[in-house]
């Protein structure tokens, strides 16, 4: 397993729809495993595969205990909502909003084995998922801003140096954790 390097704001796979996974095999079976390495390398909650420079519909999580895998997940949220809560990003560091999302979700999806996977959940496990299958869709969680919360959090970012926050961050996981990745390449370990 790798720890692998996490893409940042600008980088154009953040923005891409992913695929839906076709191909079960070890390369997924290793991916899942160096996300779940990854996550729990920067204490993550969750992580999705665009975030790894990974164009597929997967995403990992890890919430109270709970934990798994979804691949090509499917949400179906419930209508009403929950009290919004300040939500950060490893791909948009430093930066947190309040955002609003449902009160609960029910996650379908596959396992690697392509076996049925359905999670319900409420809480900070349906705003995970919910979180990472936006990332699968192009989506961050700045998108679900409004208002002056929106303004904020767009002004910060065009202030921000991510690039350079890109190079720290890789430079100090890198020095932490000994992994296969270096600084600047942009690839995965």
């Amino acid at each position: 397993m790798a720890i692998l390097n996490i893409r940042i704001i600008g980088d154009p796979v953040l923005r891409t729809v992913a695929d839906p996974v076709t191909d079960f095999g070890p390369d997924l079976e290793k991916l899942v495993a160096d996300m779940v390495e990854t996550m729990e390398d920067v204490d993550g909650a969750g992580l999705a595969a665009p975030q790894v420079g990974v164009s597929l519909r997967v995403f990992t999580y890890r919430i109270g205990g709970v934990e798994g895998h979804i691949i090509n997940p499917v949400l179906e949220n419930s209508d009403d909502f929950q009290a919004d809560e300040v939500e950060g990003c490893l791909s948009i560091p430093g930066l947190g909003f309040p955002v609003r999302r449902h009160r609960a979700t029910k996650a379908t999806g596959v396992d690697l084995n392509g076996n049925p996977v359905v999670v319900e959940a409420e809480g900070m496990l349906a705003r995970c998922f919910q979180h990472e299958n936006d990332h699968i869709d192009g989506v961050l969680f700045t998108d679900r801003l409004e208002g002056e919360d929106r303004k904020s959090a767009l002004r910060a970012i065009r202030a921000a140096n991510y690039h350079s926050v890109a190079e720290q961050t890789t430079a100090k996981r890198a020095r932490t954790v000994g992994s296969s990745f270096g600084v600047g390449s942009g690839t995965a370990g």
